[in-house]
């Protein structure tokens, strides 16, 4: 029976050789082992055999999570879900960091609602790379203005952009999104943001997110299985 920890070494061993293939530094690519349906026991399993980055999805399961696991000192939560207003508070107490913010009242509620006893909250924003209906998001023009006000809040630290681009297997196609995601990035740290974060690549495109600049790749089923039915 394959086992989220052995699964975990075949994914860790697929990011070495695409950061090997970019000649980028062996400890530039940070993996987030994306728990959202699995119960605390497999996560502990995982942590167990070195992965310390988790990402949750669904809030409450998150945060029995976490308070079932707050024995695992070096563990990182990671929230990639979307984000109600009247449930940021949660957020901001249990979190490090959060990938999905899209709007500059989701920032400032989260900015006063985490304690300054609190090391900073570390933000991205989510990005609607490829301008699809049904998903979240701010589109790229919109990004500049959103990230100079979320730079200027208290209590949170803008670290970089996130997204989801469109899934397809055509390589040129991942490339051009990731692409246009890093180009955000550049241009961004080109007005004095000093961004370090491009949240991107998922199982299915990894590959390409990290040839294009990745710094956080966020992998669900590829180390836990198959989700269970929420």
């Amino acid at each position: 029976m394959n086992l989220p920890a052995n699964h975990l070494k075949k994914v860790n061993q697929r990011i070495k050789e695409a950061i090997k293939q970019t000649n980028r530094p062996a400890d530039s690519v940070r993996l987030i082992a994306v728990s959202k349906t699995k119960p605390a026991a497999d996560v502990e399993q995982v942590y167990e055999a070195g992965q310390f980055d988790f990402g949750e999805n669904y809030l409450q399961e998150a945060v029995d999570k976490i308070n079932t696991l707050q024995h695992l000192a070096e563990i990182k939560w990671h929230f990639i879900g979307a984000i109600q207003s009247n449930k940021t508070r949660p957020i901001a107490e249990n979190f490090d960091w959060v990938h999905s913010v899209d709007r500059l009242k989701i920032a400032k509620r989260l900015s006063e609602q985490r304690s300054a006893e609190q090391a900073p909250l570390n933000i991205c924003l989510q990005v609607n790379i490829s301008n699809e209906e049904n998903k979240a998001g701010i589109s790229l023009a919109e990004v500049p203005e959103l990230a100079r006000e979320v730079s200027q809040l208290n209590n949170i630290r803008l670290r970089g952009l996130m997204a989801i681009p469109l899934k397809t297997t055509d390589s040129s196609e991942q490339h051009h999104y990731f692409k246009q995601l890093k180009d955000c990035l550049d241009a961004l740290n080109d007005e004095g943001l000093q961004l370090d974060t491009l949240s991107m690549g998922m199982s299915n495109d990894m590959e390409a997110a990290i040839d294009e600049g990745a710094t956080m790749i966020r992998i669900g089923t590829a180390i836990f299985g198959e989700r269970s039915t929420k």
